[in-house]
């Protein structure tokens, strides 16, 4: 007979970071907790990152979900879905939840992820203007789309790229709207930024680089765009996809301390002893994460303390992007700005739609941008983490693995 589960893990969120810390604890110790999850979304934990095929008709909800009712139930986790904690009262170690129901922990992970950034302007509150998050927001935006009209995307990030993207295969007559000269800067160096433009114009988005959003202009919902200098552009939908922001609130008004995110040591822990988190939503040695593969790591590390396994230590890795946008593929890691003493390596084939640079500082690879060709991209991104001496195949390096280590 299996003893019963003697202390109480409670979990604040039902998404990618807080469900995979719950499914690492499991294979470590299946039996140690009774675990209980508080969700926002009225259903299970789906894949957030698969939103924007869903949104361009490429996938269903069912083919996203990654944790289905049933799997709550095998696993003997309680959920509450659609029901979100709105107060934690650590004194008392105790979550009180939107619906009344309040539960006690002898653990808590918090795992409240991320919200969208709303650009702060006039009519941002009106009806018809949305970020790009979770489920509801795709089904307004098709929804939307089914009504036909123009869609104005602030952000010429990832993420609203791919917004831009879904909406113009569902129909809608799209712009994309950037306040900086070049399309996803974070991730590409100005002239794989340009290429990108106009593989995305060919395919039917329109570009406005350089435009300060100054108002959404409507009567009862939105209806136009205003820019800096009076430009104005009509709009039946805007989706605000300028970036996202930790989502701290609950922690903070908890005590918790809190700085740009929930600040969190190396095993990620929080400054409670009894507190974890993980996710978008936490602050470590003054980093924040959107990527998956650091919080995958996390997850590992919080789950082995939360099982009683404490000898492992979070630490940051290197990462590299690889990203399809609207049928471009791009790879960038490292480094991709470079700095004195630096030099850059490029390979240009403008009617092949390819662009290779290498950020090159001494003896080592330091950093990569690809667009079109990315095969050799985590052949790259090894040399940049192993800091490989590159001497040997300088000359052949932008020529990829095959030709470079050959004999």
């Amino acid at each position: 007979m299996t003893a019963p589960r003697s202390q109480s893990l409670v979990v604040i969120g039902n998404g990618m970071a807080g469900m995979r810390t719950v499914e690492e604890l499991l294979k470590l110790a299946p039996d140690m907790y009774r675990i209980t999850v508080f969700g926002a979304e009225p259903h299970g934990n789906y894949n957030r990152i698969l939103l924007s095929p869903v949104l361009a008709g490429e996938k269903t909800v069912d083919e996203i979900m990654l944790h289905t009712r049933a799997w709550y139930d095998e696993k003997g986790v309680t959920l509450h879905a659609g029901d979100p904690v709105v107060r934690i009262d650590r004194k008392r170690r105790t979550v009180h939840a939107a619906s009344g129901l309040a539960m006690g922990y002898d653990r808590l992970l918090i795992a409240t992820g991320s919200k969208p950034f709303i650009v702060p302007v006039p009519g941002h509150d009106l009806p018809g203007v949305i970020g790009f998050r979770d489920l509801q927001d795709v089904d307004t935006m098709l929804a939307a789309a089914r009504a036909g009209g123009r869609a104005v995307v602030i952000g010429g990030g990832l993420l609203g790229l791919e917004a831009a993207n879904g909406l113009l295969r569902r129909g809608m007559d799209v712009s994309v709207v950037h306040v900086t000269g070049s399309l996803m800067n974070q991730q590409l160096d100005p002239p794989a930024a340009e290429l990108l433009r106009a593989s995305l114009e060919r395919r039917g988005l329109r570009i406005l680089l350089n435009r300060q959003t100054v108002e959404i202009a409507g009567v009862g919902r939105a209806q136009s765009v205003v820019f800096e200098g009076d430009e104005e552009i009509p709009a039946d939908l805007v989706v605000m996809a300028a970036g996202v922001r930790p989502n701290i609130d609950l922690a903070r008004s908890a005590g918790l301390h809190c700085e740009r995110a929930i600040v969190v040591d190396d095993t990620l822990q929080t400054y409670d002893p009894r507190v974890y988190a993980v996710g978008e939503c936490v602050q470590h040695r003054r980093a924040t994460f959107g990527l998956v593969a650091p919080i995958w790591d996390q997850a590992r590390v919080c789950a082995a303390h939360l099982a009683g396994a404490g000898h492992r230590r979070y630490v940051q890795q290197a990462t590299a992007t690889k990203l399809k946008v609207t049928g471009v593929d791009l790879y960038s890691a490292g480094d991709i700005v470079g700095g004195e003493g630096s030099e850059d390596l490029v390979l240009r084939d403008r009617r092949g739609g390819v662009y290779k640079r290498l950020v090159v500082a001494g003896n080592r690879l330091t950093g990569a941008v690809l667009v079109g060709d990315v095969a050799d991209g985590p052949w790259y991104f090894d040399l940049i983490q192993r800091r490989t001496d590159i001497s040997s195949m300088r000359d052949q390096l932008l020529f990829g693995q095959a030709c470079a280590t050959a004999a």
